[in-house]
């Protein structure tokens, strides 16, 4: 029998190749959601001081509901379908749910704060077809502000290092009212150890906005980022948006929450994310073309201190599609002015292929062949817009 590890390697080759086709498909057209994210359960089995996302005495949303609202996303084109609450883990059939976005072909995650994992919770998740789940780690000992600490946690992560056959991403928290900076590096460590993927995020308030970093916390985040190593999109994320963020700077970019990004809350109403709940508040069964036309250009005001990572990351691919060479100097900038954008290998093949050449002259024919076999292969060379 192959070891865990294998085999969620194995099996993440196809999803990188899916995923692939999903930027592909969201670079070609912007008329379609990118990345929903869409509440089970409101409930949470925890109580930590900062959230604003839970209460105690919700209960689930019918499970009829949640598979019509599934197949609406699907409809509407929706990309990447997240669990978040709340507790997801609450809900009696996610697993149901979870089947029923796999059936549409899209990309299933879960974001949950890691409790209720037990062995065989893992290989249901296995089974059903998971793609993806994060937990959100706070501190090393629990608090009185939170209960996600690695001490409590640190056995579920074990078991999903020895299980879990889906990505995992574990995500740190520094920012002002954390009192131990340092956990932030020590849980960062402690993913890497088992093989995760990590993340770390700015803290927020109430409103999703900014809240600059001290400067021992930025000396915490250089450290963090230097040691996890970042990909491509976490690599362009930062130098995009969050290297501001911990200096308290805004940044400068178009949302596109109602459009590319979707929060679809327990009473099935959209919303642009968990911190600006009650705008547009459409249902989604009414939501239409017009709304995520409308929602794409319209100017949200707290978009320039707004700390929510998944709506940057979203934008960012519209920032890549429109402005393709901007986006690249911007992910990508040089480390002394007048220099060269620092490009990965990777991302300038793709841009000799798919950009025409910055001095105007055409493309050669080779890389129109060979652009074209890609996007073939990527299902994308369609005259059909996608959706």
């Amino acid at each position: 029998m192959l070891p865990t590890a294998l085999v969620r390697k194995m099996r993440s080759l196809p999803r990188r190749f899916r995923q692939a086709k999903m930027i592909a498909r969201a670079l070609k057209s912007h008329r379609h959601p990118i990345y929903a994210q869409i509440i089970p359960i409101r409930r949470c089995n925890l109580s930590c001081a900062y959230c604003n996302e839970y209460d105690k005495v919700s209960t689930p949303v019918p499970t009829a509901d949640m598979l019509h609202r599934i197949d609406r996303l699907a409809e509407l084109g929706t990309e990447i379908i997240t669990f978040s609450g709340g507790e997801p883990l609450l809900h009696p059939d996610l697993d149901e749910l979870i089947r029923r976005i796999r059936s549409h072909k899209r990309i299933a995650t879960l974001i949950t704060n890691g409790y209720l994992l037990t062995p065989e919770r893992i290989r249901s998740l296995n089974r059903v077809g998971l793609e993806h789940l994060q937990i959100s780690i706070d501190n090393v000992q629990p608090d009185e502000i939170s209960k996600k600490s690695l001490k409590v946690l640190d056995k579920k992560l074990e078991w999903l290092a020895q299980y879990a056959e889906f990505d995992v991403s574990i995500n740190s928290v520094i920012g002002a009212g954390v009192s131990r900076p340092g956990d932030a590096l020590t849980i960062t460590r402690r993913a890497l150890e088992l093989g995760f993927d990590t993340s770390v995020g700015v803290i927020h308030d109430h409103t999703g906005q900014l809240r600059a970093l001290p400067e021992t916390d930025k000396a915490v985040y250089d450290e963090i980022q230097r040691e996890r190593k970042p990909g491509f999109w976490a690599f362009a994320y930062d130098n995009l948006f969050q290297r501001n963020l911990v200096s308290g700077r805004a940044n400068v970019w178009q949302c596109r929450a109602g459009s590319r990004f979707l929060y679809i809350c327990e009473d099935g109403l959209v919303h642009y994310c968990s911190q600006q709940r009650g705008y547009p508040a459409i249902p989604l069964e009414k939501y239409s073309a017009a709304d995520l036309e409308r929602e794409y250009s319209t100017v949200k005001p707290c978009a320039p201190y707004c700390t929510v990572s998944c709506v940057h990351r979203v934008a960012m691919i519209d920032l890549l599609r429109e402005k393709p060479r901007e986006a690249l100097v911007r992910f990508f900038p040089p480390q002394a002015a007048g220099a060269a954008a620092q490009m990965p290998f990777g991302v300038k093949v793709l841009s000799f292929l798919f950009l025409p050449p910055a001095d105007g002259r055409p493309q050669s024919g080779a890389a129109r062949l060979m652009a074209g076999a890609v996007k073939r292969a990527l299902g994308v060379n369609s005259a059909r817009q996608a959706r």
